[in-house]
């Protein structure tokens, strides 16, 4: 008994990935000098996973021309709604966007689908950049 709930226990973050009939695809749309000396950054959230999330926070690493991280950042993207596109700007203060080379995708601290319990969701997203920075795992 205790053996099937723990397995019940491990599995149940890849139970709600394998649910997903689709990714869930963070692009990287735009970059642009904000007030100051801070950058302006506009994420694309196109979810086709078919499931709605009410929390979704993501840690992203800005690394600079020398490949060097500058900073560490984290966005909340929620909430997002399934089989839409969703456009979110976060401001990046003291951050110089042409002095930027990468953008990496750090950590997923919550991930959590609605009506459902808390997820490891770093396997249904896919990351994409139209901007000359590129977005990557």
């Amino acid at each position: 008994m205790i053996k099937r709930i723990v397995t019940a226990i491990l599995l149940a973050p890849t139970f709600v990935v394998a649910q997903a009939s689709g990714p869930l695809t963070v692009e990287l749309n735009k970059l642009e000098s904000g007030e100051g000396s801070g950058c302006r950054a506009y994420f694309l959230f196109r979810n086709q996973t078919g499931m709605s999330f009410e929390a979704l926070e993501i840690s992203l690493a800005l690394l600079g021309g020398d490949g060097v991280i500058e900073r560490l950042v984290t966005v909340d993207a929620s909430p997002l709604p399934a089989a839409r596109t969703t456009l979110k700007l976060f401001e990046f203060p003291e951050t110089d966007c042409k002095g930027l080379s990468e953008i990496l995708l750090h950590e997923i601290g919550s991930c959590k689908p609605q009506n459902r319990d808390e997820a490891d969701c770093f396997e249904l997203i896919e990351l994409d950049s139209k901007a000359a920075v590129p977005l990557v795992k």
